[in-house]
Protein backbone atom coordinates (compact mmCIF):
# COMPACT_ATOMS: atom_id res chain seq x y z
CA UNK A 1 0.00 0.00 0.00
CA UNK A 2 1.34 3.40 -0.93
CA UNK A 3 0.66 6.86 0.48
CA UNK A 4 -1.58 7.49 -2.54
CA UNK A 5 -3.58 4.37 -1.63
CA UNK A 6 -4.01 5.65 1.93
CA UNK A 7 -5.18 9.04 0.63
CA UNK A 8 -7.66 7.30 -1.69
CA UNK A 9 -8.96 5.17 1.21
CA UNK A 10 -9.46 8.25 3.42
CA UNK A 11 -11.20 9.99 0.51
CA UNK A 12 -13.62 7.07 0.03
CA UNK A 13 -14.33 6.31 3.70
CA UNK A 14 -14.45 9.77 5.28
CA UNK A 15 -15.92 11.81 2.48
CA UNK A 16 -13.32 14.59 2.43
CA UNK A 17 -12.20 15.92 -0.92
CA UNK A 18 -9.06 14.35 -2.36
CA UNK A 19 -7.11 17.51 -1.54
CA UNK A 20 -8.32 17.50 2.09
CA UNK A 21 -7.60 13.76 2.37
CA UNK A 22 -4.07 14.29 1.06
CA UNK A 23 -3.48 17.17 3.49
CA UNK A 24 -4.77 15.06 6.41
CA UNK A 25 -2.56 12.09 5.56
CA UNK A 26 0.47 14.36 5.06
CA UNK A 27 -0.23 16.04 8.42
CA UNK A 28 -0.36 12.66 10.21
CA UNK A 29 2.89 11.48 8.62
CA UNK A 30 4.63 14.80 9.28
CA UNK A 31 3.58 14.66 12.93
CA UNK A 32 4.89 11.10 13.26
CA UNK A 33 8.16 12.05 11.57
CA UNK A 34 8.69 15.15 13.73
CA UNK A 35 7.99 13.18 16.90
CA UNK A 36 10.48 10.45 15.96
CA UNK A 37 13.10 13.05 14.92
CA UNK A 38 12.87 14.55 18.43
CA UNK A 39 13.65 11.09 19.81
CA UNK A 40 10.18 10.52 21.24
CA UNK A 41 8.27 7.26 21.01
CA UNK A 42 4.98 7.08 19.06
CA UNK A 43 2.35 4.77 20.53
CA UNK A 44 -0.79 4.06 18.50
CA UNK A 45 -3.22 2.06 20.60
CA UNK A 46 -4.36 -1.13 18.89
CA UNK A 47 -1.63 -0.80 16.23
CA UNK A 48 1.84 -0.61 17.76
CA UNK A 49 4.81 1.45 18.89
CA UNK A 50 7.41 3.28 16.82
CA UNK A 51 10.60 3.95 18.73
CA UNK A 52 13.76 5.67 17.50
CA UNK A 53 16.90 3.65 18.27
CA UNK A 54 20.58 4.46 17.96
CA UNK A 55 22.86 2.05 16.11
CA UNK A 56 26.56 2.50 16.68
CA UNK A 57 29.17 2.29 13.93
CA UNK A 58 30.22 -1.24 13.02
CA UNK A 59 32.40 -3.04 10.53
CA UNK A 60 30.76 -4.34 7.37
CA UNK A 61 31.66 -5.64 3.93
CA UNK A 62 30.88 -4.38 0.43
CA UNK A 63 28.89 -7.28 -1.10
CA UNK A 64 30.15 -6.57 -4.63
CA UNK A 65 33.87 -6.20 -3.99
CA UNK A 66 34.21 -7.96 -0.62
CA UNK A 67 36.16 -4.94 0.70
CA UNK A 68 35.73 -4.19 4.41
CA UNK A 69 33.95 -0.91 5.13
CA UNK A 70 32.67 0.87 8.21
CA UNK A 71 28.90 1.23 8.52
CA UNK A 72 28.34 4.65 10.09
CA UNK A 73 26.43 5.26 13.29
CA UNK A 74 22.81 6.21 12.69
CA UNK A 75 19.33 6.35 14.11
CA UNK A 76 16.70 3.86 13.00
CA UNK A 77 13.03 3.33 13.81
CA UNK A 78 11.95 0.12 15.51
CA UNK A 79 8.31 -0.93 15.15
CA UNK A 80 6.72 -3.26 17.69
CA UNK A 81 3.18 -4.38 16.77
CA UNK A 82 0.52 -4.39 19.48
CA UNK A 83 -1.07 -7.60 20.71
CA UNK A 84 -4.31 -6.54 18.99
CA UNK A 85 -2.55 -6.19 15.62
CA UNK A 86 -0.75 -9.52 16.08
CA UNK A 87 -4.05 -11.25 16.89
CA UNK A 88 -5.79 -9.66 13.90
CA UNK A 89 -2.97 -10.70 11.56
CA UNK A 90 -3.08 -14.28 12.77
CA UNK A 91 -6.86 -14.67 13.00
CA UNK A 92 -7.73 -17.49 10.61
CA UNK A 93 -4.14 -17.78 9.36
CA UNK A 94 -3.15 -21.29 8.34
CA UNK A 95 0.55 -21.94 7.83
CA UNK A 96 0.90 -23.66 4.43
CA UNK A 97 4.11 -25.34 5.63
CA UNK A 98 2.49 -26.88 8.70
CA UNK A 99 1.03 -30.38 8.45
CA UNK A 100 -2.58 -30.75 9.57
CA UNK A 101 -3.81 -33.40 12.02
CA UNK A 102 -5.43 -35.28 9.11
CA UNK A 103 -2.04 -35.57 7.37
CA UNK A 104 -0.53 -37.12 10.50
CA UNK A 105 -3.09 -39.94 10.66
CA UNK A 106 -2.03 -41.44 7.34
CA UNK A 107 -3.91 -43.80 5.03
CA UNK A 108 -4.04 -46.71 7.52
CA UNK A 109 -6.13 -44.83 10.08
CA UNK A 110 -9.41 -45.44 8.21
CA UNK A 111 -8.69 -49.16 8.05
CA UNK A 112 -7.95 -49.21 11.77
CA UNK A 113 -11.37 -47.67 12.48
CA UNK A 114 -13.07 -50.40 10.40
CA UNK A 115 -11.36 -53.14 12.44
CA UNK A 116 -13.01 -51.86 15.63
CA UNK A 117 -16.51 -52.43 14.19
CA UNK A 118 -15.97 -56.20 13.78
CA UNK A 119 -15.82 -56.92 17.51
Amino acid sequence: MTKADIIESVYEKVGFSKKESAELVELVFDTLKETLERGDKVKISGFGNFQPRFKRARPGRNPQSGQPIEITARRVVKFVPSQVLKADLNDGFIDPNEKSAEDDEGPDSAAADDDDDDE
